[in-house]
């Protein structure tokens, strides 16, 4: 299976929703946020994201309902009321005092009232998390796996163009050398003012620019290059680090071609053949 770089996935149980998306990177790099109060959640989602991903920036975001971020008791401070009650009797005995205390009176007292956070149990908020990541990177991964699979389909029929162009730089070759055999029998008349020419001496001449204009050795690797990329695509993985070494080689190739073409339509043929070239070294980028 091939996949892209990109990709986008994201799963959602009771107040946890963890969303993971990727961008194109040239290692694995990997950048998770979670709630302060939730950070050793961190770890647990990077050991995941690492068993599913194998290169590109992939961020991951844990967020958490208030819910479960809020989780206290509201306690009555007995002890403290009746501290304030006694002292309120006190008041009422000692001095005369009429006591007129309602429920919103007592409420609003200092410490009759306190807040009790519950602990969060860590180990199995973690499985929890695991489990979410698990769910939210297989969306994640679906979606890359489309994404290469539309990316590798674009790769081939650019690769086909290549071959097209190949073909055509083969048939091409023979008459460069003919119009060159030509041009040189003419320039060879033109200095020796219509005199014979030695025949001899322009089929070696011929045979020399032959020899340096030669290209076959160049299509032939090509078409091996060729053979790889389709058997890469067609193994799968994560190739996209070797293809972009072999798209390099494309490159070198066909920049010598292009050095020994010494014609204007065997340029135009290398120039199309290195467009295309581009156009997969740019796909090859996004691969994982």
């Amino acid at each position: 299976m091939i996949r892209s770089m990109t990709g986008y996935g994201r799963a959602k149980e009771g107040a946890l929703t963890l969303e993971v998306r990727a961008v194109n990177h040239r290692y694995l790099d990997i950048s998770v946020r979670t709630p302060r109060t939730l950070m050793f959640l961190e770890e647990p989602v990077k050991n995941m994201v690492q068993r599913h991903v194998i290169r590109g920036k992939v961020e991951a975001v844990l967020t958490v309902e208030p819910s479960l971020m809020d989780v206290v008791e509201i306690k009555l401070n007995r002890q403290v009321l009746e501290g304030y009650l006694a002292a309120v009797r006190m008041l009422e005995a000692e001095y005369g005092l009429d006591n007129r205390m309602s429920v919103s009176d007592a409420l609003r007292l200092p410490e009759v009232m306190c807040l009790d956070r519950k602990e969060t149990d860590q180990s199995e908020l973690a499985a929890q998390t695991e489990a979410l990541a698990e769910r939210a990177l297989v969306e994640f991964n679906d979606m890359r796996a489309k994404e290469g699979g539309r990316l590798a389909s674009d790769i081939l029929g650019k690769c086909g163009v290549i071959e097209g162009l190949v073909d055509e730089a083969r048939k091409r070759a023979p008459e460069v050398q003919e119009l060159y055999r030509a041009k040189l029998e003419q320039k060879i008349k033109d200095v020796l003012e219509e005199r014979s020419v030695d025949e001899a001496r322009v089929l070696t001449e011929v045979a020399i620019f032959a020899d340096k204009t030669a290209i076959d050795e160049e299509l032939v690797r090509l078409e091996s290059h060729f053979d790889q990329l389709r058997g890469m695509l067609k193994k799968g993985g994560a190739i996209g680090r070797k293809l972009d070494f072999l798209i390099q080689e494309f490159g070198r190739e066909a920049n010598t071609i292009g050095s020994k073409g010494n014609d204007v339509e065997m340029g135009r043929i290398v120039v199309d053949m290195k467009a295309e070239i581009e156009k997969i070294r740019e796909q090859v980028q996004n691969l994982e």
